[in-house]
């Protein structure tokens, strides 16, 4: 089950979601809206021999 984030197209709030199945209605936490968008998400990665994490983000542009 994985966690989805969305930006409301109506209020502009970002909010995650558990997503159980793909036929699932996905509705804004703020203002209850329909009408949300699925945002690219960046993740974190261990490196090897290391105990940090470092984010591989590229802020929405792929390079």
């Amino acid at each position: 089950m994985p966690i989805y984030e969305y930006k409301c197209k109506d209020c502009g709030a970002k909010f995650e979601v558990l997503v159980y199945s793909s036929d699932s209605s996905i509705t804004c936490e703020k203002c209850g809206s329909e009408n949300p968008e699925r945002l690219m998400s960046g993740f974190a990665s261990a490196a090897k021999g290391s105990n940090s994490t470092s984010s591989c983000s590229t802020g929405g542009r792929f390079t």
